[in-house]
């Protein structure tokens, strides 16, 4: 896709377009667009990368089949089964690939942006019985701490003028439209919860309003 190479310059942060190429997967050829965006803080200017995994010609397109993916670090490379993260994403590529069209805009935002190292304390927690949100709490971090502007400005920059918002997650609907962003509707992306996910799961449909049906608890086996 021939894109218009320029820099981005949201309001709370400085996001820039670096690079892109074509990326064969087993869902099919995507264009990969990396972005970087750059936030001063206390501790000095930090800089994340983040990629749009796009098919098809989205510019100037309505109703964009769209997946706004957090980073999970610990599903995603090591295969943890205590999320549905890395299932989630599979399902929205290959969504996408049936629609033959769209777009993963994946954000490094690990652990609802609290971080890895604290993402792995709040395991620890979970591990003595607290759920996804006590953990946070007792650990003084907030129940979900991500920002979608840079969602937004990969949305612009891609030219796509509305979406349709594969998730679970209804508050990300309300954080995008508020940022200006265009949600037609949204499709859920339910995965089976296994063993070790479902309480997780359920911890979310129950106090974080994600749109899950109601999660047998009692599941057996695990994932494969």
């Amino acid at each position: 896709m021939d894109l218009p190479q320029g820099v981005i310059r949201p309001k709370s942060v400085h996001a820039e377009w670096v690079a892109d190429a074509i990326l064969p997967t087993r869902h099919g050829k995507f264009a990969v667009h990396v972005f970087s965006s750059f936030e001063d803080s206390e501790v000095g200017r930090c800089e994340h990368d983040h990629v749009a995994l796009v098919l098809g010609d989205v510019r100037d397109r309505e109703d964009v089949l769209v997946r706004v993916h957090s980073e999970c670090i610990t599903s995603e490379v090591f295969g943890s089964l205590k999320c549905d993260c890395k299932d989630q994403l599979e399902a929205s590529m290959a969504a996408i690939a049936r629609a033959g069209q769209g777009a993963v805009l994946y954000l490094r935002q690990e652990g609802r942006s609290i971080g890895l190292a604290n993402k792995i304390r709040a395991y620890a927690l979970q591990d003595q019985g607290y759920d996804t949100v006590d953990a946070n709490r007792i650990l003084g971090l907030p129940d979900d701490g991500r920002e979608y502007g840079v969602a937004r400005d990969m949305l612009d920059y891609l030219q796509i003028r509305s979406v349709r918002l594969l998730t679970n997650n209804p508050a990300k609907v309300t954080a995008l439209r508020g940022l200006g962003v265009k949600v037609l509707g949204q499709i859920p992306v339910v995965i089976a919860p296994n063993s070790y996910s479902a309480s997780y799961l359920e911890a979310k449909r129950k106090r974080m309003a994600h749109d899950l049906p109601p999660l047998l608890l009692a599941v057996g086996g695990d994932a494969e």
